[in-house]
């Protein structure tokens, strides 16, 4: 059996706008806001919890429960399934998500390792819930019978959380590498319009290669916005990627935020555009926002929504492959199997909002948001 080619569809054909991005504000205005759900479940105001965090699962197990009684008053869950690709952060998200809700649980933790003999293992899930780890993604529908064979059915008392990254969209050890060929491009636009004719190519290659390493993840907290920023700021002279480097690995250098501080008191040798742009990340940082380099997202949201569908039906698989992010088709043919059978459904991504909704004026163009874009569905 080989890969083929499944027409056209998004994510909204089975999730609908059942989605929050990562500043956990539901893209379905008929679900409540953050702060509502913040006052309702006592968390504390103006704090944006991370995937991995008890906190954000109980946001979400509210929104969860609030979804049901929409569709279904009389019906309350009492199961969750969790498909994502990723084990130690998924499957932390799913284990919360079931101690938040007090739910039975099961999640399929899947990516295509084609070098590895198909199987799949099946574990307990720290703090509660069974894993079922797949290195084949056409092994959902194995995911599927064992949990229809254990007493687990996809009915109106289950929800389905569905991650949207490396997941539905650009499933992982698949098409994944173009999802990151976006966000690469984006980092290297967005320095390269800011520095203008300072940007040096090889320069800024260098500097992101080394730094994007798990070595460095102390220092960048593996966060993209802080990655960019900081190969900024070594294009544009103010310091030296060898002299950082330094510093982190003998401990004098710990975090990102000992980092902006040093480059807040050296702003003024900044020249006048780039001493603007860092007055506004800095700013966004000391507020607590996880994506404060906005120039950034707002330039991967264009470079990931134009990989999506824009390739003829005609292309051949490999370049398609390589080229478009394309739809899961083993995600949307199960998503949309539990959805007909009463299941609800709900998509979660870390992909910050800018980096994955048009802005008002994008939209009045004709942009959508990422789940709504249609691109081709590709699976076995």
């Amino acid at each position: 059996m080989s890969l083929k080619v499944y027409g056209t569809s998004s994510v909204a054909e089975f999730l609908g706008d059942r989605i929050v991005y990562r500043n956990l504000a539901p893209v379905d205005t008929s679900l409540p806001g953050l702060a509502e759900v913040a006052r309702q479940v006592g968390l504390a105001p103006g704090v944006i919890p991370r995937k991995s965090q008890p906190d954000y699962a109980r946001v979400v197990a509210y929104l969860l429960e609030f979804a049901r009684k929409q569709s279904a008053p009389k019906t309350s869950l009492k199961r969750l399934a969790f498909v994502g690709d990723t084990y130690m952060n998924d499957s932390t998200a799913f284990a919360n998500l079931c101690q938040a809700g007090e739910w039975q649980g099961k999640a399929f933790i899947g990516a295509d390792r084609l070098d590895e003999a198909a199987e799949a293992k099946v574990s307990a899930a720290p703090g509660g819930g069974e894993l079922y780890v797949a290195n084949r993604w056409q092994m959902l529908a194995d995911f599927d019978r064992f949990c229809k064979e254990n007493g687990f059915p996809f009915d109106e008392q289950t929800a389905v959380v569905i991650d949207l990254d490396k997941t539905a969209l650009g499933a992982r050890g698949r098409n994944d590498h173009v999802i990151d060929q976006a966000r690469v491009l984006a980092v290297r636009r967005t320095v390269a319009g800011l520095l203008g004719a300072a940007f040096d190519t090889s320069a800024f290659q260098r500097a992101y290669d080394q730094l994007k390493q798990m070595e460095f993840h102390p220092f960048t907290a593996d966060n993209q916005d802080y990655l960019a920023y900081i190969c900024l700021i070594l294009g544009s002279g103010l310091y030296n990627l060898a002299a950082v480097v330094a510093d982190v690995r003998s401990g004098r250098l710990s975090t990102f935020h000992q980092f902006i501080e040093q480059v807040q008191a050296r702003q003024d040798e900044l020249p006048a555009g780039l001493a603007q742009v860092h007055s506004e990340i800095y700013a966004n940082v000391r507020r607590g926002d996880p994506t404060p380099f906005k120039p950034f997202r707002r330039n991967e949201y264009l470079e990931t929504v134009n990989r999506l569908g824009h390739l003829p039906d005609e292309t051949p698989l490999s370049i398609m492959l390589g080229q478009e992010i394309v739809l899961t088709h083993e995600v949307r043919s199960l998503a949309l199997e539990w959805k007909r059978n009463g299941a609800l459904l709900f998509g979660l991504s870390d992909k910050p909002d800018e980096a994955s909704l048009p802005t008002p004026e994008q939209a009045a163009q004709g942009y959508q948001a990422l789940h709504a874009r249609r691109t081709h569905a590709v699976g076995y």
